[in-house]
């Protein structure tokens, strides 16, 4: 760069620069046009080398600002996990600190029944027979004895597909069940709730839901296979929901454990002998037979703790896998049994963190093998049911996503390539990683079949929105079908044949498409028809005949030139041309969306569409008394019978792969036509 274009970049990038000063100044500084034209090339010059340094410098840091953006990426998913990981530990020490603090807590409990255990169970009964005789068909809900209200309120329902309000509910927690019910619209009386129902504790799980506007402040309520997601008013009122919950399901457990405790005799019962000498009775010292002095299996329920707080889901089955076979062939002793108790606790423990771990509401970005971990553990603790379902749900909500993140572009063939190009690779993984995790599980498979169906129909919902319901071309639509009929085929690559599936949802709108073109091109021709003068075309140039050629030709018609003309006259009629294209277009579209469904849908559209013109052709035929534009019309109508009809028949065959009678009839009944030395014709 030039001195003086130094001078002026830097008199233009000072802070103090006034362009309208500057311009003033150098207005009354110039001599004439010429210097002001030097002078704003100067400055275009200025202008086109620094937009050149910006494009170099945006190519320059590209990849940096794409390697900045994965790097955030990847911190906030490890902050996420390790967040996840703290909460985690932070609930199994505390739990590790109810269970040692436990025994003083059952003692402090009975010195207090002891002081009041009249009073404090009966107004408690007291209160929830107050509040349960407002709920409509719940009388028998306090024949159960011992049974008392912990907590209730309000909660507002949310669907678990697509997070819409259902409906206002109050849930009463007891000590042994939650009884849901939901709010009358019309009260009577004093009743103002209508039972819905009652879970017992232990039949559910309770899961906190992350926030995320507009979801906020919600827990979900986990029963197999139902989930129900529930709102509180603020998140006050939802972390004393969560933390009443667990700690009413705590004191369930501790209860029966208590009390099956209590049941065992105190007292020592005389064993009584046996005087048949086939029976094969427990020998005395079967307890003393069990060996549980080994270590590990001493340190085992703290050392699943443990594994389950450092998420070594694997390290944990792995220990269980051992115990189980440990004590596959040992006798059952209460101390068996207690071992087993504390065991199943644990058991029941990583399990809840295992379902977590596949809930919709962890992180969906690693594709289904990043569910490989916690599926793989459910199904080795024996619970290939519920991971299945757990796998079929995450993947179910990781294709919906994607597809709701899906931007919609304003070409409607493009949307619709990255649609298919995200659905049916998501599927085609799921399915891969579906044979991978539960390859000896046979009795899952129909599961995935139904599961496989469901998805499918959220594809087809997307699909018909953006190509049927915003009125798209039909040949736009024949397109669009096609692309997804070659994604769905390449599933038949791992034995999974959804061709069927996609054309039974997609009949519906198709042949809605396919009679509303057939409308469009009947109401076209007869608009075309009224106006017939039967008239040859003349196309003014040889590159407009020589492309009327071309369209003709790639329409099938081949013999198009014997009905051309000198220079650029053509001896057909623009109708019947006109005709003609529109008919093959409509066919070859009909045939890219074609399948058995739609074959009377699709011919009888073909046969009407067909009838019009040659009904047309008739009329004029029968009612023309001059005998040269009579002679033109049957030259039309040679052209449209002998050339156009069989052309259809045949790419039709061709197409479908059976012949069509219909279009055979129709055209052997219109080939009647009679040419007598009187000029007397007629087309039937």
């Amino acid at each position: 760069m030039t001195d003086t274009g130094n001078r002026l970049r830097k008199l233009l990038e000072s802070p103090n620069f006034d362009p309208q000063s500057y311009v003033k100044q150098l207005s009354q500084q110039s001599d004439g046009d010429r210097d002001l034209q030097e002078h704003r090339q100067k400055i275009q010059t200025l202008a086109d080398e620094t937009a050149q340094n910006l494009k170099k410098n945006v190519y320059k840091n590209y990849r940096q600002f794409i390697e900045t953006a994965k790097e955030i990426s990847y911190l906030e998913s490890e902050m996420y996990q390790l967040s996840h990981i703290l909460t985690e530990q932070k609930s199994i020490m505390e739990s590790i600190t109810q269970s040692l603090l436990s025994t003083d807590k059952d003692q402090a409990a009975k010195e207090m029944l002891a002081a009041f255990p009249k009073d404090t169970e009966e107004v408690k009964q007291r209160t929830l027979t107050t509040l349960l005789e407002k709920v409509e068909g719940c009388k028998n809900i306090m024949e159960t004895p011992g049974r008392y209200l912990v907590y209730n309120g309000d909660l507002l329902e949310y669907d678990a597909d697509n997070m819409s309000q259902i409906q206002k509910v109050h849930a009463f927690l007891m000590n042994d069940c939650l009884l849901i019910a939901t709010w009358l619209p019309n009260r009577r009386g004093a009743v103002k709730y209508k039972y819905n129902a009652l879970y017992d504790l232990q039949s559910f799980a309770v899961v906190n839901v992350k926030d995320n506007p507009p979801m906020k402040d919600m827990f979900k309520i986990l029963m197999f296979p139902e989930i129900r997601i529930f709102k509180a008013e603020n998140s006050k009122i939802k972390k004393e929901w969560l933390e009443i919950l667990e700690e009413t399901k705590k004191s369930k457990v501790s209860k029966d454990q208590h009390k099956k405790e209590v049941e065992v005799p105190a007292s020592p019962v005389r064993q009584e002998v046996s005087t048949n000498p086939f029976d094969e009775d427990e020998p005395l010292g079967s307890e003393e037979l069990v060996d549980l002095s080994p270590e590990w299996i001493q340190e085992l329920p703290e050392d699943l703790d443990v594994c389950i707080a450092q998420r070594d889901f694997e390290g944990a089955v792995d220990l269980l896998d051992k115990l189980n076979e440990y004590l596959k062939e040992q006798p059952v002793s209460p101390r068996v049994k207690e071992l087993r108790r504390k065991v199943d606790e644990r058991v029941r423990q990583l399990t809840e963190v295992l379902v977590f771990e596949l809930s919709p509401d962890r992180s969906l970005r690693g594709g289904p093998k990043a569910t490989r971990r916690a599926v793989s553990q459910l199904v080795r603790l024996g619970q290939s049911t519920k991971a299945c379902e757990l796998f079929l749900r995450n993947r179910a909500a990781a294709v919906q996503t994607a597809v709701r993140q899906l931007r919609i572009e304003g070409a409607t063939l493009l949307y619709i390539q990255k649609l298919c190009n995200i659905f049916f690779t998501s599927l085609l993984e799921t399915a891969r990683e579906f044979e991978t995790d539960f390859a000896g599980n046979t009795g899952c498979y129909s599961a995935f079949v139904v599961w496989s169906r469901s998805v499918m129909k959220m594809f087809v919902d997307a699909f018909s929105k953006q190509v049927f319901d915003s009125k798209e071309s039909l040949s736009t639509a024949a397109e669009c079908v096609k692309f997804a009929g070659e994604h769905c085929m390449q599933l038949s690559e791992i034995g999974l044949d959804l061709t069927f599936i996609l054309q039974s949802l997609l009949v519906k709108d198709i042949r809605a498409a396919l009679q509303s073109q057939k409308d469009i091109i009947i109401e076209a021709t007869r608009h075309r028809n009224s106006e017939e003068m039967w008239r040859r075309m003349n196309l003014m140039t040889p590159e407009a005949l020589a492309k009327l050629k071309d369209e003709m030709r790639s329409c099938g018609i081949s013999s198009f030139d014997q009905y051309t003309g000198e220079d650029c006259w053509v001896n057909l009629s623009y109708t019947i041309v006109a005709f003609t294209k529109q008919m093959m277009a409509f066919l070859e579209e009909g045939l890219k969306l074609y399948f058995p469904e739609l074959h009377m849908v699709f011919l009888e559209s073909l046969r009407e569409i067909i009838l019009v013109a040659v009904q047309h052709v008739d009329y004029s035929l029968r009612c023309e008394q001059e005998a040269e534009k009579k002679a033109f019309i049957l030259q039309n109508a040679s052209f449209l019978h002998e050339t156009v009809l069989p052309v259809v028949e045949k790419r039709f065959e061709e197409g479908v792969g059976k012949p069509a009678k219909q279009l055979q009839d129709l055209r052997k009944g219109s080939r009647s036509v009679r040419v007598n030395p009187d000029s007397t014709m007629s087309v039937v």
